[in-house]
């Protein structure tokens, strides 16, 4: 059988890239080992998202028990009443477009050839076009007594039914942040080990960590995890053994100290196109996304930001530029959001790091609670931040911790995609109160500050 594209890996990069494939008329034969759909509907974005907002209408004193919340995110994970979620919704939207859909393990054999293998059938498909879209799995680190204690990792945190008594949460990135928001908010002793959102503006990464102590998350931001010391706690709980001295311990150990594709591009055959893998966690593309001719990576192996939004934009990327369309791959833009109550939204570059590659850039910032928005809604703390470049006078960063961060950010996307002047983002109406407004003032002080 032969295809204009064979696309491994049915996760949002490489459903992206297979619906717009089959858009433009092209043939394509999408495969995937296990869920099509991959982790976002089931096991990452759209249960982690579910669960915060059932914890947020609790929080603030609504009707949400944990069976309710749990049923609401069974639902939306099309896993009611099974231990195991159904992506026929997924599979028959790839069927309806054209594609043809394989499940089993695909492997290169060669150029433009690849060998689908479920139970014991083998199906050989040739390809104009390969497009890799493996994703990634949990990170487990090395870590005395962890593999004797066990461990969660985003599966579990985001499909359990049974609220675990305590957990120590280890990796303080977006998701151990939002895991351990919800799992708090509905009562479980709660402990985060890392430093919280390491790479984002550092008055966001304090915000962050403020909103998890008020919900009662004890938080260790200035230590990692050294050792664990299995069901050695009260009620049998595993002592996690901290690099300050201190402990805490834990019912569960969750982990969510980062991803890898090793393992799916170990067993991928690469070699066999003519590229030397060195085993780690992610493996380079060229501006092509390319790591061979006519062979494609995107998503979570190349190594990005790791979303859906992005992995979407790769996916549609790769096809438009396999069919040869004249466009460049731009990650410019790409927004960060971490989906607390309240938000925390980010794009572009810190002030720090434009200096470090050689840029004359300021930044402007205001506190959230004292502006328009902040007074609406009370808020007790959060900030907007801004970072231009003074040469070019264009917007180069953003950074908000505030209610709506994650829909106000897409002004300053926007913004950094298209280069648009300061002077002219100023001049833009933005609705009132709204955090965006709050956010076109700092356009407006930067703007004066260029004059």
């Amino acid at each position: 059988m032969s295809f204009d594209f064979v696309v491994i890996g049915a996760g949002a990069a490489g459903e992206a890239a297979t619906h717009y494939a089959r858009g433009r008329g092209a043939s394509v034969a999408i495969v995937d080992r296990d869920l099509f759909g991959g982790s976002c509907p089931f096991w990452a974005c759209m249960p982690s998202k579910t669960l915060l907002h059932a914890a947020e209408v609790k929080a603030h004193g609504g009707d949400y028990p944990w069976q309710k919340a749990s049923d609401r995110r069974d639902y939306m994970i099309n896993r009611i009443k099974t231990g195991y979620p159904n992506d026929g919704s997924h599979v028959h939207a790839l069927e309806k477009a054209g594609a043809s859909v394989f499940r089993g393990t695909a492997k290169l054999t060669g150029p433009g050839a690849v060998s689908v293998t479920h139970e014991n059938t083998t199906h050989e498909l040739r390809a104009t076009n390969v497009i890799v879209a493996v994703g990634s799995v949990g990170k487990v680190p090395k870590l005395d007594g962890l593999e004797e204690a066990g461990y969660w990792t985003n599966l579990e945190a985001t499909s359990l039914r049974e609220l675990p008594k305590s957990i120590v949460i280890l990796g303080a990135g977006p998701s151990g942040i939002e895991i351990a928001q919800y799992l708090a908010r509905y009562g479980v002793r709660t402990a985060i080990v890392g430093r919280v959102n390491p790479t984002d503006h550092p008055k966001s990464s304090a915000f962050l960590a403020d909103i998890l102590r008020k919900d009662g998350v004890d938080v260790r931001d200035t230590a990692r995890a050294a050792r664990v010391r299995p069901k050695a706690g009260p009620d049998g709980e595993h002592v996690v053994e901290l690099s300050d001295g201190t402990s805490v311990s834990g019912a569960v150990i969750q982990l969510s100290v980062g991803r890898t594709s090793a393992k799916a591009l170990g067993a991928l055959g690469l070699e066999t196109v003519g590229v030397s893998y060195d085993g780690g966690d992610t493996i380079t593309v060229d501006d092509r996304l390319r790591v061979a001719e006519h062979v494609y990576v995107i998503g979570d192996p190349i190594g990005h930001e790791l979303s859906t939004h992005l992995g979407h934009y790769e996916g549609e990327m790769a096809a438009r530029i396999a069919l040869g369309d004249d466009v460049t791959v731009d990650f410019s833009a790409t927004p960060r959001v971490v989906y607390t109550d309240p938000e925390t939204a980010a794009i572009g570059v810190r002030l720090d790091q434009a200096r470090e590659r050689g840029i004359d850039a300021f930044e402007e910032s205001t506190g959230f609670p004292k502006s328009t928005k902040g007074y609406v809604v009370e808020a007790s703390g959060g900030h907007l931040a801004i970072v231009v470049d003074r040469k070019r006078k264009t917007l180069i960063g953003a950074f908000i911790a505030a209610e709506g961060a994650g829909e106000a950010i897409h002004a300053a996307v926007l913004a950094i995609k298209l280069g648009t002047p300061i002077d002219t983002l100023a001049q833009t109406i933005h609705a009132f109160p709204t955090t965006a407004r709050v956010l076109s003032g700092l356009f407006g002080s930067a703007a004066a500050r260029l004059r």
